[in-house]
């Protein structure tokens, strides 16, 4: 039989494009080729589209592979990705890869892929829109409020008073349509809190101002199968440093993760895998996610960062998850396509 074409498509132009690449290059090396032939497709920071060789994926950065693109790589159009891949397995992350812009172009072309749709993308990504959604379906979010990059230029002294009258410190600003803890700052006194929304503002044109959560952090993976979500084991998150940076996300050593969890309660654990399947099906999400949030000591749980996707480093949640499922690398990825293959099959208009 024909292998199915699998193009696995990382790099891309937000923020978290190094991320992307350590998730694409993983998802690569694990593919099952007895039953794919994987094609690594390339989006530079312009978003032109390239099929690299191996040599290219090894490389440290982005920065590495983009230097000998022209060189080494062979530029393809956007029409012309049909020609070369019969799936798409996204491994972007961040703006214009796990937003709904690339899962457009995908649906426009005819072609599967990974993750949910175009709306469902779009969702997973604005966390402002993410607490609006879940805070409307029941389900428990933080206290929060967006600042617009236009009242903050007109009243800063009066916006510093709403929030100050609002929030107790410490407290979160944040851009709302990144991921990766990029543009995060943890707000201790008014003069940081100027500094944490020009530092978001860097990131977006707005900025989502979160109430400061004293609990333990957990990440919840769920996959679909035959139509219905299901939570892989809990993990906990305890992190190095005050609440969870880029760095302890992606640094080896800055984070201890336990899966399963070491200091919730296992009737706590299965009531968080509930909430967390309870806010994959309120954004729409299809196939599979990852749903974070937090154990707050009086019990409740609040859910802080729902994603469309998961990163798929080696040493990611993802993978954590599915061994304590008896699963290798190369088969879960393998479940992913399969699954998404399924709901592709089963769509009316775009996914």
């Amino acid at each position: 039989m024909q292998k199915l074409r699998v193009g696995v498509i990382l790099g891309g132009m937000s923020s978290e494009r190094e991320v992307s690449l350590n998730s694409g290059r993983n998802v690569y090396d694990n593919l099952d080729r007895e039953a794919f032939d994987p094609i690594p497709i390339f989006m530079d920071g312009r978003g032109r589209l390239w099929v690299i060789p191996w040599q290219l994926i090894s490389q440290n950065t982005t920065t590495d592979i983009t230097e000998r693109l022209e060189r080494e790589a062979r530029r393809i159009s956007y029409e012309g990705l049909k020609e070369e891949i019969d799936f798409a397995f996204i491994s972007l992350h961040g703006k214009f890869g796990e937003d709904g812009c690339l899962q457009g172009l995908l649906e426009l072309l005819g072609l599967p892929y990974t993750g949910p749709g175009v709306l469902a993308s779009a969702l997973g990504m604005d966390k402002h829109i993410q607490q609006m959604i879940l805070k409307a379906a029941g389900i428990g979010v933080p206290e929060s409020v967006l600042v617009r990059e236009e009242t903050w230029r007109a009243d800063r002294a009066g916006t510093i008073k709403a929030l100050c009258e609002r929030f107790r410190f410490p407290l979160f600003t944040k851009p709302p349509r990144e991921g990766s803890s990029i543009g995060v700052t943890l707000v201790r006194d008014e003069a940081s809190l100027v500094q944490g929304i020009e530092e978001a503002l860097k990131w977006d044109k707005a900025v989502l101002v979160e109430e400061f959560l004293d609990g333990k952090e957990f990440s919840s993976i769920i996959l679909e199968e035959g139509g219905e979500p299901h939570p892989l084991e809990l993990t906990e998150i305890t992190p190095q440093s005050d609440y969870f940076t880029y760095d302890d996300k992606y640094m080896p050593g800055r984070c201890r993760k336990f899966t399963p969890p070491k200091n919730i309660p296992p009737e706590a654990a299965e009531a968080i895998k509930r909430e967390a399947i309870l806010a994959f099906r309120a954004l729409g999400f299809r196939s599979y996610g990852r749903i974070d949030g937090f154990y707050l000591a009086d019990g409740r749980i609040l859910i802080t960062d729902p994603n469309s996707s998961s990163g798929m480093a080696p040493s990611s949640f993802f993978f954590e998850q599915a061994a304590c499922a008896g699963m290798l690398p190369a088969m879960i990825i393998s479940r992913l396509i399969e699954n998404a293959l399924v709901i592709h099959r089963g769509k009316q208009g775009p996914l």
